[in-house]
């Protein structure tokens, strides 16, 4: 029966718990050899806590990020709003007056946490040499941050897309250390279209010819136009086409005529001004080889891998309380994939639907709707 691993280097729980809400803290986590076999000698994983934990260790819950996300849920004693600004906090949905809440930045990502800009013992980032990430790794090595944070229970392990992916594994890894899991627009296994999609940004990225290989830190010039295309193609899927036509239709982007060339280089239509500008946003505050890495860890998203089927892996949870919701616009995750998870349950559960007109993107902006339902579910008491 699974457990969770402690290291020799384990910390009084006390020195990684004190401080302010909502501030990125670091731990190390000792060595680890991956699930497809590399290795790093050392690994860090930055994240950040709000609230206590209190006495008996009962009122933790571990909120996920998504694929480009970090541990910001929330804005704490921070000058930051989070991504999940409305969703947890004092007083919400996930309320952290009451709850001790944890978010960690994934391992191979670029927020804090071990990744392949970090660097070496040589000093040296690890670019080409990061090995290969499942999402069962980053389970793995969180449970042993849960462990020197002083948890041994998560009353609740909550996440949308990514997130939903980590969550559902920790789940399956570890379900006696998990009383509730919520998973939200996301699937127990990648699919072939998804996987599609996915094949063509890691593309964009390794034909840019700025890439080098991976190896392009000590150049000084990254590939940030693969990583641009990668996200326009990306954030298509996050969004539904009824949102796209009615916020931009056909419309030219001001100043700009799509319909005429000007210097051998036509304006550009809103919806293209709208894709560069998320573009934009994105290689300003991510690596490539990191999205790289999260993107194959996704592609690779399988919690059936190991136990012989999906029905033989969710039976694990038999005595885990299991809410699966759903975005009824969502195109990247569709629907019909978390009535899968939820049909497949030792006890098949309701799929509880975020009502968005906006696609997959609704599990942010939209999750308060899920309130009453996780109020009655998974935080009533």
């Amino acid at each position: 029966m699974a457990s969770i691993v402690t290291t020799e280097e384990t910390l009084p729980s006390q020195e990684l718990t004190d401080g302010q809400d909502g501030i990125l803290r670091r731990a190390f986590v000792g060595e680890y050899t991956f699930e497809t076999g590399g290795y790093l000698p050392q690994i860090e994983l930055a994240y950040e806590t709000w609230g206590q934990l209190n006495a008996d260790g009962s009122n933790a819950v571990l909120v996920k990020h998504a694929l480009t996300g970090d541990a910001h849920v929330s804005r704490g004693d921070s000058q930051t709003p989070g991504w999940w600004e409305d969703f947890v906090g004092p007083g919400l949905t996930v309320d952290t007056d009451k709850y001790f809440v944890v978010a960690i930045n994934i391992i191979g990502g670029c927020n804090g946490s071990t990744g392949p800009s970090s660097l070496d013992e040589q000093g040296n980032a690890w670019g080409s040499r990061f090995p290969f990430v499942t999402i069962k790794d980053s389970v793995r090595l969180e449970a042993r941050l849960a462990t020197l944070l002083g948890v041994h229970t998560w009353h609740a392990v909550i996440g949308g897309s990514m997130g939903g992916a980590r969550a559902l594994e920790w789940a399956v890894e570890f379900p006696d250390l998990v009383k509730n899991v919520v998973v939200m627009a996301s699937s127990a296994q990648a699919t072939a279209e998804q996987i599609a999609f996915a094949q063509v940004q890691t593309e964009a990225i390794r034909l840019d010819p700025n890439f080098a290989q991976g190896d392009y830190y000590a150049n000084g010039v990254r590939p940030d136009a693969g990583l641009g295309l990668a996200r326009r193609l990306a954030h298509i899927t996050y969004r539904s086409e009824t949102e796209l036509e009615t916020r931009f239709a056909r419309n030219a982007q001001p100043g700009e005529e799509p319909f005429a060339s000007l210097d051998g280089r036509r304006g550009r239509y809103q919806v293209e001004s709208y894709l560069d500008h998320q573009a934009t946003k994105l290689v300003h505050r991510f690596d490539a080889n990191s999205y790289l890495v999260l993107t194959e860890a996704l592609m690779s998203h399988d919690v059936a891998r190991g136990y012989g089927s999906l029905t033989q892996a969710l039976a694990r949870l038999a005595k885990v309380n299991v809410v699966v919701a759903a975005v009824n616009s969502d195109r990247l995750y569709f629907p019909a994939q978390s009535e899968l998870i939820a049909s497949s349950l030792p006890k098949p559960k309701p799929v509880h639907y975020i009502d968005s007109p906006i696609g997959h993107d609704g599990f942010l902006t939209d999750a308060k709707q899920l309130g009453p339902v996780l109020t009655a579910l998974v935080f009533d008491d």
